[in-house]
């Protein structure tokens, strides 16, 4: 076996090209060809990108948009006060009352207990205190309201946040669209999911340095502009869509530099599917500072342009950075 490890990169890059080459051909060589792509009606595509279109800007600038978060705060004390008053521990937007409420955190039980006077609403019902759920493995987390201002907790890899968004903030105001790319037909294509042989961990890391788990699909292969690649696919929890982490060489100019996203059709039972970039997605952190996205492992850089789905967004965002505190050491 080859220890990639030690081997210079540009010779690792060729032999990882080499190797997934070698699977494609593996494949048609036990008499497997690749089955034609699902014909399309024009119409009912264009209007299948068109409500795709709507619902990303709905989900980057809608009341409860990615572009109207505020805040991250991360917990590892044990209480913490919460208001609009400068002095609190989580100062939260001049929307809500200065002293607003408490924080307490024993055991990772969360329980946030309301100010005297302050109005917080958790499903239209007024709350004086809640335990808060977190969204651990896809949970619907705990939402508390106050106005235009909500709270949520987050779980990355064991450590608790405080995530805080107010649907009149500025940015969302200045907020106008999402540049896409044309619809380009050569950039979908029928892709075979090679399942891992035992179950498998889709792992990366986050923007805030913490790694990020995921169910482990396998590995997707496919050929584009010619050549083969391979994509490490993902299922997020509660899905029923192939998750793509991808990055390529738009990355470096036109598409968010970090990488995008892209959803696929869970394959049938002869493990194929269509991957259409055309359909590729910002991540979060494209538009806030205050989400934890997660970025693209080594293995799905992909070495070519892929000019379709979004492109970078260059209007008005918070540039805050906001570093998850370290992991203990047993743990990293």
């Amino acid at each position: 076996m080859v220890r990639m490890s030690r081997v210079p990169a540009p010779v690792a890059r060729r032999l990882m090209a080499a190797l997934a080459a070698a699977v494609v051909a593996t494949i048609a060589a036990c008499g497997e060809r690749t089955p034609p792509l699902p014909r399309l009606d024009a119409a009912a595509y264009a209007n299948a990108r068109t409500a795709w279109q709507a619902r990303r800007l709905k989900g980057i600038a809608g009341p409860d948009g990615w572009i109207t978060l505020a805040g991250l705060f991360w917990l590892d004390g044990e209480r913490y006060t919460l208001g609009s008053d400068p002095a609190s521990d989580l100062v939260l937007p001049a929307a809500v009352a200065r002293r607003f409420g408490t924080l307490t955190i024993a055991n990772r039980v969360v329980r946030f207990t309301a100010a005297p006077g302050a109005a917080v609403m958790h499903d239209s019902t007024r709350v004086d205190t809640i335990t808060m759920l977190s969204d651990t493995n896809g949970r619907k987390p705990t939402i508390l309201t106050s106005g235009p201002v909500r709270m949520e907790l987050l779980d990355r890899t064991g450590r608790l946040a405080l995530r805080v968004g107010d649907s009149t903030h500025a940015l969302r105001r200045a907020f106008t669209s999402i540049e896409v790319y044309p619809v380009d037909s050569t950039v979908r294509v029928m892709a075979k999911l090679v399942p891992h042989a035992t179950p498998r961990v889709f792992r990366t890391v986050n923007v805030v340095g913490l790694p990020e788990d995921y169910e482990g699909m396998g590995i997707l292969h496919f050929t584009l502009r010619g050549r083969p690649f391979t994509l490490d696919a993902a299922r997020q929890p509660n899905d029923t869509m192939l998750y793509l982490i991808f990055r390529d060489s738009s990355s470096d100019a036109e598409s968010y530099p970090a990488g995008r996203f892209l959803r696929a059709p869970l394959p049938g039972p002869d493990g194929w599917t269509v991957v259409d970039f055309n359909f590729a997605y910002n991540p979060p952190c494209a538009f806030t500072s205050f989400s934890t996205c997660p970025l693209p492992p080594r293995q799905n850089v992909l070495a070519v342009r892929i000019a379709a789905g979004e492109k970078t967004y260059t209007g008005p965002h918070d540039t805050t950075e906001h570093p998850a505190p370290p992991l203990p050491a047993a743990r990293r």
